[in-house]
């Protein structure tokens, strides 16, 4: 039988090709969109709808999914969106915003999965932070404190759902080729303080993606999750994530000093 897998945000972006990679695998999978009606007639697998940021969505989303499907095994928690901007210059309504779409949002499609995982005492939740979740760079407070928030309330998940033999773990891509930046949300604010920061940053943030490889190795990660039968909690995907943690645990002036030199490079 095959397993049904959810993955959300798949209309766009790591979603879109995890979705796709999945199918391609020979899964039944699930997808959802703020907006299928857009999608479905380009893709291989069914959309459903869903926005993160709307309880009413959320609430009424396990039932027409069920409708659906009779049983899921895997729920892959993708959606969500990018704000970037100084932490000075964002609002703290955009800043509320980003925690409750990429935080908040997350939780509460989760929550209300939980109990049908927990009836069948089986299944698998993976979920795609960020790099960002386990370290911070300037230009996207907000975002970092969502996915170090989800890093915290994943953990303690894992405890608490091993024994139902429900699996937990995260995926922490570094920077990668997708819609990220085309599709993200910058701070409203400018202040004139900061200009001349702002614009070493906005150049450095244009050249680490611009320079970023394809997304396969996020993909391969995800299907391989679905595979495992007993995934380890963390998987940092991308060339020199292993350095990169471990400079900042160990030798955090050092870590903070090559950011910074990466940074001035791009006067």
């Amino acid at each position: 039988m095959k397993q049904t897998i959810l993955v959300t945000g798949a209309s766009s972006g790591f979603g879109l090709l995890i979705a796709t990679k999945l199918h391609e695998n020979g899964f039944h999978v699930i997808g959802t969109s703020r907006y299928p009606e857009k999608h479905q007639s380009l893709l291989p697998f069914k959309l459903l709808s869903l926005d993160i940021a709307d309880d009413n969505s959320i609430q009424s989303f396990p039932t027409r999914l069920f409708n659906k499907i009779s049983q899921l095994d895997v729920l892959i928690n993708n959606a969500g969106v990018y704000l970037s901007g100084l932490a000075e210059e964002t609002t703290i309504d955009q800043g509320r915003q980003q925690l409750e779409t990429n935080f908040w949002g997350t939780v509460k499609l989760t929550n209300e999965l939980l109990p049908y995982f927990r009836k069948q005492r089986f299944g698998k939740i993976i979920t795609v932070g960020s790099i960002m979740g386990l370290l911070s760079f300037p230009n996207a407070a907000y975002y970092s404190a969502s996915k170090h928030a989800l890093e915290g309330y994943f953990k303690s998940l894992r405890f608490e759902l091993n024994e139902f033999n429900i699996k937990v773990c995260m995926v922490e891509p570094m920077a990668f080729k997708t819609n990220i930046i085309t599709s993200s949300v910058t701070a409203e604010r400018k202040i004139d303080g900061y200009d001349s920061y702002r614009k070493k940053i906005e150049s450095f943030a244009k050249d680490l993606f611009d320079k970023a490889p394809e997304p396969t190795p996020v993909i391969n990660t995800v299907v391989a999750l679905v595979k495992d039968k007993n995934p380890k909690f963390n998987h940092p995907v991308g060339k020199g994530a292993g350095i990169i943690l471990a400079l900042q645990h160990f030798s955090y002036k050092t870590f903070e000093n090559s950011v910074l030199n990466q940074i001035n490079k791009n006067v």
